[in-house]
């Protein structure tokens, strides 16, 4: 056979070392930069404080029906359960707020270099780690 001789037929047998199909448990193994994991836990906050409005448009309305309903929303944010809720809700707007503020930054025009994107992707990291911190600090006191 002789079309099987040249190169071009059979660059179909090559195996591709390449995946096609990239699955959850790819996905685990990546080694993601930083600017990379900050971006993605950017929409997660937004997503979560999405859910979370859900939550406290419900404690206000609750709070705003009667002396009775104020009472128990103030009940429930002091139980542990609800200091849980608190923080769950908290925390992603903190997240968001933060890494919001340095999109609004890097918008103006700095920080468009790889190194300077992970450094601010890292002080987004721990200045909302601080803010969250203070925010518990103060509400546990």
């Amino acid at each position: 056979m002789p079309f099987l001789d040249s190169p071009r037929s059979l660059s179909f047998l090559k195996i591709q070392k390449r995946p096609i199909n990239v699955g959850i448990r790819d996905l685990l193994v990546f080694r993601f930069p930083i600017t990379a994991i900050s971006s993605i836990s950017h929409r997660i906050a937004g997503i979560a404080l999405f859910l979370g409005l859900f939550v406290m448009l419900f404690a206000l309305q609750k709070s705003l029906e009667s002396e009775d309903g104020f009472n128990f929303i103030r009940a429930q944010i002091a139980s542990p359960s609800g200091l849980f809720i608190f923080f769950v809700v908290i925390a992603p707007f903190v997240f968001h707020f933060v890494a919001g503020i340095k999109h609004l930054v890097m918008d103006l025009g700095f920080g468009e270099s790889y190194q300077v994107g992970a450094l601010a992707a890292k002080l987004v990291f721990i200045i909302s780690a601080i803010l969250i911190g203070l925010i518990m600090i103060w509400l546990l006191s």
